[in-house]
């Protein structure tokens, strides 16, 4: 793991007990894996991080809230019931035991993504989108213990790799269910369009985006949302919130100087992969220092400029590009470390 992972003792379940005391610790010690599965979508370990962004989600919608928890939970259930630990996490070159990567949030983050996905995309208050979260988060279990496999060896990691193909299959099959399609009546495909509207941006856009992008990362335009996932980062790690932060004003920067629609700069649609990428390349799989520093700018920038160009592709199906880009970025760039003289992998990378 990396050094960002908050401030908690060895998982509760590798204690010895006594047996009244067990249905308690079960239930403290399964709250807090959760709350880590949330965390882990930034690569913390912390559960007052997740708790932090559990909370933004909760700020912009009860649903949004109650469905990240539901796939953090169900995706870490699996993750148990189906004895993986070794399997995910060891595909990124750590030595931890099942139990340590299960109650690490290792099997959770992609699960509260996915099912995150299904309230904010699809109707919350259906059955089928309910069903169809769940299955999501189990499937994302499976498929990081698959590319874990694959990666492993290469010393790569999961990332959010299986939400994104969990989410992009969604979305693409929506539309053929009516039970899980909000408006039958809406338009499921459009093609891509140039970008329209201004691209210098106001004052408010600006701030507006800084915020947002942090809150995108859990598909939330909101910038007090962001402002709940920004303090997140501070409450694990002083140096990820500002690893975060320079991700997001490159992102900025870059969207700015390219000539990004500014409504859409200020949604933060531009830059939450950009600080995605950089927490990736300074301090979670590389450490933190002037030159991993840089490396990451440069990645958060190739992430912004790779953001509209997934979307683009992915309009037929609504344009989503979830965090493809973040994912495509990152992993040429650290697959690239090894023949960079100046630049080493962290011993003990976040997760896979």
């Amino acid at each position: 793991m990396s050094e960002h992972q908050g401030a908690e003792g060895p998982a509760a379940a590798g204690r010895a007990l006594p047996a009244s005391a067990l249905p308690a610790s079960a239930v403290s010690a399964w709250a807090v894996a959760v709350l880590r599965g949330f965390g882990q979508v930034a690569f913390m370990r912390s559960a007052a991080c997740g708790l932090l962004f559990a909370a933004a989600l909760f700020a912009a919608d009860w649903h949004y809230g109650a469905y990240g928890l539901l796939g953090c939970a169900a995706a870490t259930a699996v993750a148990h019931a189906l004895g993986l630990g070794g399997g995910a996490a060891a595909g990124a070159g750590e030595a931890v035991g099942a139990v340590d990567a299960v109650e690490s949030g290792l099997y959770g983050y992609n699960g509260c993504l996915v099912a995150l996905a299904c309230a904010v995309l699809l109707d919350p208050g259906r059955p089928a989108t309910v069903a169809v979260a769940v299955l999501g988060a189990a499937v994302t279990v499976v498929l990081s213990a698959a590319l874990g496999a694959l990666l492993g060896p290469r010393r790569l990691p999961v990332l959010t790799a299986p939400f994104c193909l969990v989410a992009t299959a969604v979305t693409v099959a929506a539309p053929g269910f009516r039970r899980l399609w909000p408006d039958p009546a809406a338009p499921a495909a459009a093609l891509p369009a140039p970008a329209a509207g201004p691209g210098a941006l106001t004052w408010d856009q600006l701030w507006h985006g800084f915020l947002a992008d942090f809150g995108q990362v859990f598909l939330l335009p909101q910038w007090y949302c962001g402002l709940l996932v920004l303090a997140g980062l501070l409450a694990a790690s002083r140096t990820a919130a500002l690893t975060a932060c320079a991700g997001s004003a490159i992102a900025l920067l870059t969207a700015w100087a390219l000539g990004a629609p500014g409504e859409q700069v200020g949604q933060g649609l531009y830059g939450y992969n950009g600080v995605l990428t950089a927490l990736a390349l300074c301090g979670a799989r590389l450490p933190p220092g002037a030159r991993s520093g840089a490396y990451a700018l440069l990645g958060a920038a190739a992430a912004t400029v790779l953001t509209p160009a997934l979307g683009a592709i992915a309009a037929p199906s609504g344009g989503h590009a979830f965090t493809w880009p973040f994912v495509l970025t990152t992993l040429p760039l650290l697959a690239a470390v090894p023949a960079i003289p100046r630049l080493r992998p962290a011993q003990e990378p976040a997760r896979s």
